[in-house]
């Protein structure tokens, strides 16, 4: 059984939920959704945001779609006693083992991803995850 792939309206639901939370936090965030396939779906920095998080947000987001788990679970094993430790250097890829982004999962399939970026990381876990409970609804 295939799942319905990701939309926009998909994503602009899980970006409008992800930004309300960093706004009742008080923290300016960028946030970043892909699709399945890790193209850009929805993207949105708050103009107080650092610059640097649009980034970030995108790269937290890829990570998670190509681990197929959220980033907050990665960061220990690219440590340098990590499993991980050389993946972040082997491949060229934009991968970001920060927590932030979180995979998108729809009838237990992998239809894309969210990032967060622009708070501590444990807040931009936080809205990410909101985002995520959001969209189960």
């Amino acid at each position: 059984m295939n799942a319905t792939p990701l939309t926009t309206a998909d994503a602009e639901t899980l970006l409008a939920a992800a930004r309300e939370a960093a706004e009742a936090a008080g923290v300016p965030v960028s946030v970043t959704v892909l699709d399945a396939g890790g193209h850009p779906l929805a993207f949105r920095r708050d103009d107080r945001a650092v610059l640097i998080s649009g980034e970030t947000s995108t790269r937290k987001a890829y990570t998670a779609l190509q681990l197929d788990a959220p980033t907050a679970d990665l960061v220990d094993l690219v440590k340098p006693d990590g499993p991980f430790h050389s993946l972040p250097t082997a491949l060229d890829r934009p991968l970001l083992f920060i927590a932030g982004g979180v995979p998108v999962h729809r009838d237990g399939r992998l239809i894309g991803a969210l990032g967060v970026g622009g708070g501590a990381p444990e807040q931009d876990h936080s809205f990410a995850a909101a985002a995520l409970k959001e969209f189960a609804r």
